[in-house]
């Protein structure tokens, strides 16, 4: 398993596959994907996990965080975000924060993210902001 800094580019296809199938890559696509950090984790030189990070005046916000659906359970998202994590830890970072599927709170849970009581609906989706404070 390694984990390193990938292009965003190299993260659409993925985040469409694994979040959104149903629709166009471009639609994975992000503004703002040109200031990201992105990563990839990749088992056997194939990457299998991505997740895009912004910051933004000593806060980060990870989004598109996704685990092709084939390779889930194995570790992979959980590796790759504590990666992020500590990244973070060391940039001096005040907050982390998300907007997490709903279905996906008790992953979320287990690092110690805390739901906010911001909450939307994106395409049919639920979703909470969850946070970890540092």
């Amino acid at each position: 398993m390694v984990i390193q800094e990938i292009q965003a580019a190299d993260t659409w296809p993925i985040r469409q596959k694994v979040m959104w199938p149903q629709k166009a890559v471009h639609f994975v696509k992000l503004t703002e994907d040109s200031q990201g950090t992105h990563y990839g984790l990749f088992q056997d030189r194939v990457l299998c996990s991505v997740i895009s990070c912004f910051e933004d005046e000593g806060e980060m916000q990870f989004r598109k965080f996704a685990t092709l659906i084939d390779q889930q359970g194995k570790g992979f998202g959980t590796a790759l975000l504590n990666y992020v994590i500590s990244e973070v830890k060391g940039k001096g970072v005040t907050r982390l924060w998300c907007n997490a599927r709903v279905d996906k709170i008790g992953f979320y849970t287990k690092f110690g993210f805390v739901g906010t009581k911001t909450t939307f609906v994106k395409e049919g989706v639920n979703f909470v902001i969850m946070e970890m404070r540092f």
